[in-house]
């Protein structure tokens, strides 16, 4: 099933995506939907970021060959990070450049949205704590990365983490294609068989750090083929079995 958040009227809410149509929800979905029996068309409302986390826990270098186009070593574990919710921007956004970078890139990534409070769970019982999945853009400030030595500003800029549009509850993540398509031309082509660590292994990992509250974000990283991105261009960020992720860039 798919759910999503939009605007109408100065209202936000939740809402389901069935047969082409918004239906409202009372509130959010996470405990089981309750229809309002509101209903709209998708071109009656705004599409908002499909949650409303606390946090985004992001997962460096979970690709092989993208650790090995970044030229950065492998450790034992999830490499972790976070980026700020004031990056969030829905499908439709714009991705604003900003000025202390020459250089923003893309990062095409499947990203998983967290059902119930989880804490200290097994790999075995995260799939019972996550509610679906949903694409994600990890924009980054490649050479504010660099110069800076770590990750936290050049991805967190705001508008830098788009996401959306819908998030899929029915959703297998396995074998599942990963793409990043900009200005009609696909730059990554990965496949999340090649995660070093898949999902429910990163949603357990994390949750032994830090507790996971309904709505949070994992993002599971990036294949190889990141590049920039142009002022004036259009990004596409394409998982397989999950509607696509569009936006602008200026």
């Amino acid at each position: 099933m798919k759910f999503l958040r939009a605007r109408k009227g100065g209202e936000a809410f939740y809402a389901a995506l069935e047969n082409g149509r918004i239906r409202r929800l009372a509130g959010s979905p996470y405990e089981g939907a309750v229809y309002t029996g509101d209903e709209y068309a998708p071109g009656e409302v705004t599409l908002l970021p499909p949650c409303e986390p606390t946090k985004i826990v992001a997962v460096g270098l979970n690709y092989a060959k993208h650790a090995a186009e970044m030229k950065e070593k492998l450790s034992g574990n999830p490499i972790l990070f976070l980026k700020p919710t004031t990056a969030l921007i829905a499908h439709g956004g714009t991705i604003i450049w900003p000025e202390a970078s020459q250089r923003v890139d893309y990062e095409a990534e499947l990203a998983v949205v967290i059902s119930r409070t989880c804490k200290n769970v097994s790999p075995e019982e995260a799939p019972a704590y996550i509610f679906g999945y949903t694409a994600l853009n990890d924009v980054t400030a490649r050479d504010v990365q660099k110069a800076d030595g770590q990750w936290t500003r050049a991805k967190s800029y705001d508008t830098f983490c788009p996401v959306g549009p819908v998030i899929e509850t029915d959703y297998d993540p396995a074998g599942r294609r990963v793409q990043s398509v900009l200005d009609g031309e696909v730059k990554q082509d990965g496949n999340t068989n090649d995660m070093l660590f898949k999902p429910a292994e990163l949603v357990s990992y994390i949750s032994g750090c830090m507790t996971l509250l309904p709505g949070d974000i994992v993002a599971t990283g990036t294949p190889e083929g990141i590049g920039p991105m142009r002022s004036g261009g259009v990004v596409e960020i394409r998982v397989e079995g999950l509607d696509i992720l569009r936006n602008s860039v200026e």
